[in-house]
Order: structure tokens, then sequence, then C-alpha cells
């Protein structure tokens, strides 16, 4: 009986070690994946706010890379965009001469495009800054003697520069100077004269910029249309 029972025991040892080996080998298994996700996770992490975020619910890395993607460049302080808000003169004296030397630039620098030989659609408009602008220093001009305001007669210094520059230019490539200066300059008038028309308490300058207002918004129109031709 001793003898039947002694290989039963051994069958059974060798079994239970087996599954020993085998629930050892399968918790190590288990153990390893977790740990490889748990670093895959962690590399991820490391590198890409996107997922740490969708991870561990931290949104920081989130903020940073969408930021990082969509903020605009150059928005603050482009000098040379024409759409820029222009500050208001700080009283209504400064904003009388600004407009003033506005008028002189404008015509001036149709009287030369004229010398120099302008034609067709140039010449047209040059004419028309020289009639139109003429016009709006004669309305101001008993307003700014009301007030005391002595209103410049010439441009102003950077204009005079661009007007050395244009002196060099013929033919289309004057013509074509001369109408990207018309729309820059006609939008920082009109931003300029919006802007000084919602600070002044002077009936007779909110008058005259309400006058004058569609006037310059249809010459700027007009050189938007044509400037990049």
């Amino acid at each position: 009986m001793k003898k039947i029972l002694l290989p039963v025991m051994c069958c059974a040892a060798l079994l239970m070690g087996t599954a020993s080996c085998t629930d050892n080998k399968t918790q190590a298994d288990n153990t390893e994946t977790a740990n490889n996700t748990a670093s895959d996770n962690a590399m991820r992490n490391g590198t890409d706010g996107t997922v740490n975020a969708s991870n561990d619910g931290d949104t920081t890395g989130m903020n940073d890379t969408i930021t990082d993607r969509t903020a605009p460049m150059g928005m603050n302080g482009n000098s040379s965009d024409p759409s820029g808000a222009t500050a208001p003169h700080k009283d209504d004296p400064e904003f009388m001469m600004s407009a003033a030397h506005s008028d002189q630039n404008e015509i001036q620098l149709s009287k030369l495009v004229l010398s120099k030989g302008a034609t067709g659609m140039v010449k047209d408009h040059a004419n028309m800054m020289i009639k139109d602008h003429t016009a709006s220093t004669a309305q101001l001009k008993p307003i700014a003697q009301k007030k005391g305001v002595t209103l410049p007669t010439d441009m102003d210094a950077e204009h005079k520069t661009i007007a050395d520059q244009m002196k060099n230019l013929s033919g289309k490539e004057l013509e074509q100077r001369y109408l990207q200066q018309m729309m820059l300059d006609h939008q920082k008038t009109l931003n300029t004269m919006k802007a000084h028309s919602t600070m002044t308490q002077d009936a007779d300058l909110q008058g005259f910029i309400a006058k004058v207002t569609p006037v310059v918004q249809k010459h700027l129109d007009m050189f938007k249309q044509h400037a990049s031709m």
C-alpha cells in the first residue's frame, strides 16, 4: 500500500509545483505589462501636452500647446499696417493743425504727379484730391480762426521726404507709388477723424468732421480699388 501511495504523492507534488511556477510567471508578465504601459504613458506625457492633459486632467500642457499654435504673430503695433488704429490728438488745436497738414500732403503730392505727366485715372484722382482737400481746408479755416489756431500751409516733414523720393520716379512707377501713398494717408486721416469725433466737445469741429468724413471715406475706397492695379 505504501508503495502505491508514494508515486501518487510525488505526482501531486509535481503538479502543484508546475501550477505555482505558471502562476508566478503570469503574475510577472502582468506586472511587466503594467510597468511598460505606465512607462509609455509617462514618456508621452513628457513630450505631448495634449496627451498629458487628457490623461491626468491637467490642462496646463493643453493650454500651452493651443496658445503656441494659434497666437497671432505681429498682432501688437505693426506700424506699416494702414488699417491700424491711430491715436486721437491730445486737443482740438492739435487736431486742426493735423487736418490742415493732411490736406496739404494730398494737395501737394497730387500737384507733383501732375507736374510729372500723370495721365488717365491717376490724373483724374489727383485733380479730385486738389479740389476736395482745398475745400476741406476752406471749411476748417474759419473754425481755426475762431479758436485762435494758425493752420500750417505746407506738408509735414514726413511727406516732404516722400515728395523728394517721388521726384526720382516717373511713369507707372510714380503713379503706383502715388496711389499707394494716397491709400495709406486717407486711412490714417479717417482713423484720426473718427477718434477725435468721439473726444472733442466742440460743436464746430464735430460738424466739420461729420461733413468731411464721408469725403475721406470715398477717397479711401477709390484708392483701395486702384492701388493694387
